[in-house]
């Protein structure tokens, strides 16, 4: 019996890794395909950023309480905290279906971290804190010529709620 409950959380192990591993490469493979479509189809959907300033594409939904509640208030706060130094485009994939198409949007809310030069550099899936967007933020400014791997902790905020 003891053998038994080893095996199936070592099984259960392997699983989770796979799947944070599938989830990574999806990720890696989602910024490479944005980044080959060019310049001008990396900034589809971002038309109004300013030139050289760092932003984040958030996708979310009228129905989204995570968006409404959690999500828009740390954007909120990022934004007052940097001021000019970032901007947030929003986008309503319920009503830009073919915005949220383009960028693999799976979920609401989803964003992504896009440097000075208008390329997206790392994807969140599910509710990101201020901080860690702030994080990727530095990151892709100071990493400015290589994507950004997303990381496994948006799954854990996923599977959380």
């Amino acid at each position: 019996m003891n053998t038994d409950v080893l095996v199936r959380l070592g099984l259960s192990i392997v699983l989770i890794g796979l799947g944070l591993g599938l989830y990574k490469v999806w990720n890696g493979w989602q910024l490479r395909r944005l980044a080959r479509g060019g310049q001008r189809e990396a900034l589809r959907g971002l038309e109004g950023l300013r030139p050289g300033v760092p932003g984040v594409l958030y996708f979310t939904t009228p129905d989204c309480q995570v968006c409404i509640t959690a999500q828009r208030p740390a954007l909120r706060r990022l934004e007052a905290e940097l001021g000019d130094g970032l901007q947030v485009v929003e986008v309503d994939a319920s009503v830009r279906t073919d915005l949220a198409d383009y960028w693999g949007v799976l979920s609401v809310p989803t964003t992504f971290i896009i440097d000075g030069a208008g390329q997206p550099k790392s994807i969140n899936h599910g509710l990101t804190s201020k901080e860690k967007l702030q994080r990727q933020l530095e990151a892709a400014q100071s990493k400015s010529a290589a994507p950004i791997e997303a990381d496994a902790e948006s799954v854990v905020v996923e599977l959380e709620r």
